[in-house]
């Protein structure tokens, strides 16, 4: 089978812990590809996530570097032998790589968190809110550019009306409601689509308000995937450079502890609705 001429995130992220297993058993790859009378360069491409691999190739892969991680083994081999058509693969010659990645890694998560300084999570977002956000982006898009990007966003917020849920939690500043990214119609039904949004018994809406002491955490903003077991959890940031996908134990421990010193800072659901709703009625 030829290698993937661009493998996806989540084909990358398997590949990726592989590796590590094969690093924590102290062995390398020429090692590893002998034993499985396989080659250094085949091996280079399961790992690079540029060619597939079998169930059996995963479990054989985990016994002999030893992994007794039943948990983490049977979450790789459900990677391995996923076959998910996803509807975002529908943008594939449409819009940049990162936006089918991320819709693929929500459609899989276990849960979702985020924390939103700058705009509102998109999964929150109406089309209008959207729209704004994007037409103000430099380089500027084209009409023919902005859509695309609008309708995606839209079907992404499927993972958390759909039947089975994702668990949904989310911590936005005053800041980022109280912005008016087009009008006061706009921010007005946008800030009643958080309020429908948050009597999901799936989410959950957390404010953090202008007058709480002890919060520096303006450049917190981030977007948490939880994995099937914690070691596959995903982080998404946004950075100057463009999407960033971290997964590193060390970037998610921090990334943990991160979105728990922002949610300590913030009201509790029930007083952050009631906040939402007197801002929605200021405008």
């Amino acid at each position: 089978m030829a290698p993937r001429s661009q493998p996806t995130a989540r084909q990358v992220r398997l590949g990726a812990e592989l590796r590590k297993l094969r690093d924590a058993a102290g062995m390398s790859a020429k090692e590893a590809a002998r034993l499985l009378s396989s080659t250094s360069a085949q091996m280079s491409q399961v790992e690079s996530g540029l060619s597939g691999v079998s169930e059996e190739r995963v479990r054989r892969l985990a016994a002999l570097y030893v992994c007794e991680d039943e948990g983490l083994i049977e979450a790789l081999v459900a990677m391995a032998t996923d076959r998910t058509s996803g509807w975002w693969k529908e943008y594939r010659e449409v819009l940049p790589p990162a936006f089918l990645d991320l819709a693929e890694l929500e459609h899989h998560a276990r849960s979702i968190q985020v924390i939103g300084t700058a705009h509102l999570p998109g999964l929150l977002q109406t089309e209008e809110y959207a729209r704004a956000v994007f037409a103000y982006w430099v380089p500027e898009f084209t009409g023919g550019e902005v859509e695309p990007r609008v309708g995606h966003r839209m079907r992404r917020k499927a993972v958390i009306t759909r039947d089975g849920a994702v668990e949904y939690k989310a911590v936005i500043h005053e800041s980022v409601l109280r912005t008016r990214v087009a009008d006061r119609s706009v921010q007005r039904a946008q800030l009643d689509e958080i309020l429908r949004k948050s009597e999901r018994p799936n989410v959950t809406v957390r404010v953090v308000p202008f007058d709480t002491d002890g919060f520096a955490g303006a450049s917190a903003a981030l977007l948490y995937l939880g994995g099937p077991v914690a070691a596959l959890d995903t982080v998404q940031r946004d950075t100057p450079y463009g999407t960033a996908f971290l997964d590193e134990a060390s970037q998610l421990i921090a990334m943990r502890t991160l979105f728990r010193k922002v949610e300590s800072a913030s009201l509790d659901p029930v007083k952050s609705r009631d906040f939402i709703h007197r801002l929605a009625k200021e405008l």
